[in-house]
């Protein structure tokens, strides 16, 4: 079946904000006396802020309550969104705008399918917020990657039949939920690495050669 809509993770493919969410998670890190390093941070890579917090106080001292770890989450999240604040159209990836614009032309539907509960902020800061005909994100769903909720979500906003939609990540978790939502998925930065992907893409323009009329 012919690829008529391409649902873009937000994270590492439109936008780089890793930085950022390093940052935050260091910052709270940091005040519980909890190790963390890039190597921690790297294996959160596509899963949700409790799924995330669970694997960084493994490493903790002592164990801490489900009431003690939403808290800590929320601390983290308030260090991320005030980092977002100086987030702009400068922060998009190469390729990302020429990508959308050029799908669309070609009679494409585009959307994002995003764990994050910051989506709608990253794409009003980035100037996106209109960009897409769907936008699927953590604030919808109960279940993060790699359960395929939020791309079955997009697809169903889209009203797209899942197997003509075709999933970019950078994340391995990304790449599972794309699969068993029964889409094709097209791996692009880390996610390259895991080998389960349809395509691998070394910049996001290279979509393009993909789908729709060249």
């Amino acid at each position: 079946m012919d690829v008529t809509a391409v649902i873009f993770d937000l994270d590492g493919v439109i936008v780089t904000t890793d930085e950022y969410h390093y940052l935050a998670w260091s910052r709270m890190a940091e005040q519980e006396g909890i190790p963390f390093n890039r190597e921690v941070n790297n294996r959160l890579r596509g899963i949700s802020r409790m799924e995330s917090l669970d694997i960084i106080v493994e490493q903790a001292e002592r164990a801490y309550t489900d009431v003690e770890k939403t808290q800590l989450a929320e601390q983290k999240n308030g260090y991320y969104r005030q980092y977002l604040n100086g987030l702009t159209e400068r922060d998009l990836l190469p390729g990302v705008m020429r990508t959308l614009h050029e799908l669309k032309r070609r009679g494409i539907q585009i959307a994002i399918g995003s764990s994050s509960k910051n989506t709608p902020l990253i794409l009003r800061q980035v100037g996106l917020e209109t960009a897409f005909d769907a936008v699927a994100d953590g604030n919808e769903i109960a279940n993060s990657k790699p359960h395929p909720e939020v791309f079955l979500l997009a697809a169903e906003k889209l009203g797209a039949n899942p197997a003509s939609c075709l999933v970019v990540e950078d994340a391995e978790a990304g790449i599972d939920a794309a699969l068993r939502a029964g889409m094709r998925a097209a791996a692009i930065g880390e996610a390259c690495r895991c080998g389960r992907a349809h395509l691998r893409l070394t910049k996001i323009d290279d979509v393009l050669e993909y789908v729709g009329s060249r």
